[in-house]
């Protein structure tokens, strides 16, 4: 049931929002240059590494750490607009239609976190990861909150995944259509409100 609703969401999402994917590659491209798409290697579903999509918010050849605080010299100021409205996360639509992802679920990790916490990812990975999730809405400005701190890798790896994994861990429990419906519908207005 929660596939097929995907299916069909996440199809007819792509065709309405296609011509702002358009609109804000355009965007990219015009203010740096190179690829627009940015390929996240992230782990999945059964622990199985997939590319995440998303719109290049940041200069061509930033490396560093995987989390953004606030202030981080790599984004673009295209990439910090669409950082702030989530643009940069609709071409994930095309990950869930591929299968490797849901619209709602546990955000995916990138593998050096995952083993950090081995068995509170495993039951985090018996579903697909998703676009949106509990732990999106509860840390939507996870990169302000990290800005706050002056070692925001160390703050995520010890506050903030800990707390994120614990209500990933109780959404997985109680997943169902119902649940992912409220969890999109409070993305939507979270979305628009901008809070």
């Amino acid at each position: 049931m929660i596939r097929a609703f995907d299916l069909v969401v996440s199809a007819a999402m792509l065709t309405l929002m296609a011509p702002v994917i358009g609109l804000a590659a355009l965007a990219v491209y015009l203010e740096t240059g190179g690829p627009v798409l940015y390929r996240a290697l992230r782990v999945g579903k059964d622990g199985v590494d997939f590319e995440m999509l998303k719109l290049r918010t940041m200069r061509t050849g930033s490396d560093g750490l995987s989390i953004t605080a606030s202030g981080d010299p790599r984004v673009t100021r295209i990439g910090s607009i669409l950082r702030h409205t989530k643009i940069d996360e609709l071409p994930q639509l095309i990950n869930v239609l591929r299968g490797e992802m849901s619209l709602v679920g546990p955000r995916p990790e990138v593998r050096r976190y995952v083993d950090m916490f081995p068995s509170e990812f495993s039951r985090i990975h018996s579903v697909l990861p998703g676009i949106t999730g509990v732990g999106s809405l509860a840390y939507r400005n996870e990169s302000e909150i990290l800005g706050r701190y002056e070692q925001p890798e160390e703050a995520y790896v010890t506050e903030i995944l800990p707390d994120k994994l614990a209500l990933e861990t109780r959404y997985v429990e109680r997943r169902s259509l119902f649940t992912n419906l409220e969890l999109i519908a409070r993305t939507l207005k979270s979305v628009i409100s901008g809070s």
